[in-house]
């Protein structure tokens, strides 16, 4: 483990975290502060759909699934035991300022995640039935490799690819579902894993079309659930309130001492853990929701941007800060409880038994749209990797599908076996991240310029309303076919 340890530490030091707040920045000035300036557009364009009549901004365009279903499935994949055990997790380790940085990887987030899942959806393919698909491996190949003449573009979609299928060993969301289930109900984590594994089976089965119908159900329900019981703890104890946001901002630059069961932690722990598990829990930079949003009947790809900055803003800004909360304000962060059963005893301390109730069914929910919202994004992986090769692309979504819920079974004997606790276990979850993040970060810098020349074109079209060049081509394979 203590090899795990340092191999974590060496992937979140200070290279990779100094590249996604570069990148973060260098976005944010480069589309005049975009998410700050057009808050008010972004959610309007995005949750505003939700409930208007208007068709304008919703299933334009050709696509697998509508822009609600694709936010859905990748909200559903973001917004999981990250929220819950992850948040619990980093302020376990790197204090209540872990908070204030998670805060601000997530801002910077927002704007990295428009600009991946806009490439995404601009450099997106059609398959042999004429479906999109698309995502960092895509525009990697079109965008270095064709655009630019970058010969060795295989070479990072190919460690990238190999980052992101290590998830699906590296896994949290059996772990997670199981300790929280098992610690609530007095049922053996074993059983609850079992039984989880089965279900992993059933929401994989039928592929990305139907988990988009069911995503589009079950997200925001879950999200609803568990947000209502966060704000009736924090409302409860409204007048701790200032103390815990004291806690944060003092912590997030001055560290935080020993108290109870909580060990101390300097700034440097609290900002790697703040930003390791903002991008674990939102999948800012990481490269995987874009596969999916590349497949929305979208008619811009800013337009399906704009709900990748969204689903940051949710993930993050809204359930993990809720997280936060509850177990700032309930003193239990210096418990010296981490993971889920953190989070379940924040819960217990504000609301009571039925409070652990809620988080553990939001635990469950959780779990089951990540790996569902997971399997969405190997199966584009896959879906690349074997081209028009029918027959063989068949054969390996039936193994991938065999196999893909074992490792997080797996990783549940192993844990109660060997008797590790939650902190240990969450360094897999870094692994498994680090890696394809920094590969991402760095492609969509590469290719900065084609998002800015979009976001200029979506600004005149839909913000500004200014005329466009009539020959500006807002997707990669309409530009190939013009020229």
């Amino acid at each position: 483990m203590y090899f795990l340890q340092k191999f974590s530490e060496f992937l979140w030091g200070l290279p990779l975290i100094v590249t996604i707040l570069f990148a973060g920045i260098f976005f944010t000035i480069g589309s005049k502060f975009f998410q700050f300036k057009y808050l008010g557009h972004i959610l309007k364009k995005t949750f505003g759909n939700l409930f208007g009549k208007n068709k304008d901004d919703t299933e334009e365009g050709e696509g697998v699934v509508s822009p609600l279903e694709a936010v859905s499935i990748a909200i559903g994949g973001a917004v999981g035991t990250g929220n819950i055990g992850g948040v619990a997790t980093a302020i376990a380790v790197g204090g209540p300022g872990a908070t204030f940085w998670m805060w601000v990887a997530a801002l910077f987030g927002m704007l990295i995640k428009m600009v991946e899942v806009s490439l995404a959806v601009y450099y997106r393919s059609k398959d042999e039935k004429g479906e999109n698909y698309g995502g960092p491996t895509y525009y990697m190949q079109k965008g270095l490799g064709v655009e630019k003449n970058f010969r060795l573009w295989w070479l990072m979609a190919f460690i990238f690819g190999i980052g992101i299928f290590s998830s699906v060993i590296f896994t949290m969301q059996n772990y997670t579902v199981s300790e929280a289930v098992s610690s609530t109900f007095n049922i053996n984590m074993l059983v609850v894993s079992a039984i989880y594994l089965i279900l992993s089976y059933v929401i994989t089965v039928r592929g990305i079309p139907w988990l988009g119908k069911v995503s589009s159900i079950l997200v925001p329900f879950m999200c609803l659930f568990y947000i209502l019981g966060g704000l009736f703890i924090i409302l409860k104890n409204v007048a701790d309130l200032p103390n815990a946001l004291s806690l944060i901002f003092k912590g997030a630059f001055n560290g935080t001492a020993a108290i109870g069961g909580f060990s101390g932690a300097a700034v440097s722990m609290a900002i790697r853990n703040g930003i390791a598990r903002s991008v674990f829990s939102n999948e800012a930079g990481w490269g995987t929701s874009p596969m999916i949003h590349a497949s929305s009947k979208i008619d811009h790809p800013i337009k399906q941007g704009l709900w990748g900055a969204f689903e940051v803003f949710v993930d993050t800004i809204i359930v993990c800060s809720i997280t936060a909360l509850v177990i700032i304000i309930t003193g239990q962060w210096s418990s010296g409880l981490d993971g889920a059963t953190l989070t379940l005893s924040a819960f217990e301390i504000g609301t009571g038994a039925l409070g652990r109730v809620i988080v553990t069914i939001s635990v469950f929910l959780f779990g089951l749209s990540t790996t569902g919202g997971w399997y969405a994004y190997f199966e584009v992986l896959i879906r690349h990797l074997f081209g028009d090769r029918t027959r063989a692309k068949e054969m390996a979504f039936k193994v991938f599908r065999a196999v893909y819920p074992i490792p997080g079974f797996l990783i549940v004997v192993i844990a109660v076996l060997k008797e590790m606790p939650g902190a240990e276990v969450w360094l897999l979850g870094d692994i498994a991240s680090g890696v394809p993040t920094f590969i991402n970060v760095i492609a969509i810098l590469l290719l900065s310029g084609k998002f800015f020349e979009l976001l200029k074109d979506y600004k005149a079209r839909y913000i500004d309303e200014k005329a466009m060049k009539s020959d500006f081509k807002v997707f990669y394979e309409d530009k190939i076919k013009s020229s």
